[in-house]
């Protein structure tokens, strides 16, 4: 049996001379109606240049209009289907399902909607930010 000295709290930062690790996911947080695992950001590893987490939107949920200002943003959906609803107005339309790897670029504006009414949108998200949400704009449709 392990010593309960030597157990991590879930979320805590382990830095291992130049390798930093954080054991199950970490802490949830929500921003825009999505709940998101702590990952990895300035804020906590002092990355300079990168931010990544696991985002969850859950069932009917919607990720409110937005524009990532000056950072790329690349996301693989693990869980469910979303419908991206995107460019000026909003007015594009984009499907995407568990298996799809998905790039938005900079200044695109775009709001995302969970398709299902019973099950979760999961996804692996990371930023070329290592701010994460600091450089984020909200969308008037």
């Amino acid at each position: 049996m392990k010593d309960p000295k030597d157990a991590v709290e879930v979320g805590a930062v382990e830095d291992h001379d130049g390798i930093l690790t954080i054991r199950g996911g970490g802490k949830k947080r929500s921003w825009n109606n999505i709940q998101y695992k702590q990952g990895m950001s300035e804020k906590n590893v002092g990355s300079t240049k990168l931010s990544c987490n696991i985002a969850t939107i859950p069932p009917g949920g919607v990720a409110y209009a937005h524009i990532h200002d000056g950072f790329e943003l690349m996301l693989y959906i693990l869980e469910g289907k979303v419908r991206h609803e995107f460019g000026p107005g909003c007015e594009k339309v984009l499907e995407n399902e568990a298996g799809d790897f998905i790039y938005i670029k900079p200044g695109v504006p775009h709001e995302v909607f969970n398709m299902s009414d019973e099950e979760p949108v999961v996804a692996f998200v990371a930023r070329s930010c290592a701010t994460e949400w600091d450089n984020i704009i909200p969308y008037e449709r």
